[in-house]
């Protein structure tokens, strides 16, 4: 049999509340009067009237015939007014809000063949200067204290899906372990650059994420002074010029 379309109110709501718990304490059904007390309602067929829709929707089933014979069929849908909604939403919002971290931009990093840059460039830190990332993104072990970001400047990572432009969230090392993108400044010439990290046997290899370019060699790995390792991308879309 299909259920009548019968809107659920507040009071249908407040029966299914009143008749579960009764039942759960007592073993047995409350009467149609101690339903309408549950409820504030003094008409006996007032709350007959609810019953009977209840029943229509098989949330209930009653012996007209015996007193205290009601029994629930089945449990009634969450209840969610406009101010439960409006609510969850507003909460919903402000943990949103809570969650956004504010990630300081400590300069560029070029990601090319080296090239020299002031030695203030990555050392540069201006309070105005920010991103901000979901908490979420990011590995949930990294501590936000050592965390900093860097604009890339040149496309020799373009097959790691850094393009010029975009940001690389950094966190704050200096040893990598091979296959780790780095932050690393070359002390010979103060030149700075982004790179995948391999040690081999006593020199330092620098590999780009391009098929055009060559690897950098470090003879020496003493000169290679690790500053950061990559932890997340953030992509900036350019606007095309129509």
């Amino acid at each position: 049999m299909a259920r009548r379309s019968v809107g659920l109110g507040e009071r249908h709501y407040k029966i299914m509340e009143f008749l579960s718990q009764f039942q759960e304490q007592n073993r047995y059904s409350p009467s149609i009067r101690e339903i309408g007390e549950s409820i504030g309602v003094n008409s006996t067929s007032l709350v007959d009237y609810y019953l009977k829709q209840l029943e229509d929707m098989h949330y209930i089933e009653r012996d007209n015939h015996i007193s205290r014979s009601i029994r629930i069929l089945h449990a009634m849908p969450q209840q969610n007014s406009v101010a439960e909604k409006v609510g969850r939403a507003v909460k919903q919002a402000a943990s949103a809000v809570n969650e956004l971290l504010t990630i300081p931009v400590a300069g560029r990093i070029v990601a090319s063949a080296p090239i020299p840059v002031p030695p203030s460039d990555l050392a540069y830190f201006d309070p105005e200067s920010g991103v901000e990332i979901a908490r979420s993104l990011l590995p949930p072990r990294e501590k936000i204290s050592e965390l900093f970001a860097l604009e890339v400047q040149g496309d020799s990572m373009i097959d790691a899906m850094i393009n010029d432009g975009d940001i690389v969230i950094m966190k704050r090392a200096q040893e990598a372990q091979n296959g780790e993108m780095v932050a690393v400044w070359l002390n010979d010439n103060d030149e700075t650059t982004l790179k995948y990290f391999y040690k081999e046997n006593n020199r330092v290899r620098l590999q780009p994420a391009n098929p055009t370019m060559n690897p950098i060699y470090v003879d020496n790995p003493a000169q290679v002074r690790i500053m950061g390792k990559v932890v997340m991308v953030i992509r900036q879309v350019k606007s095309i010029a129509m």
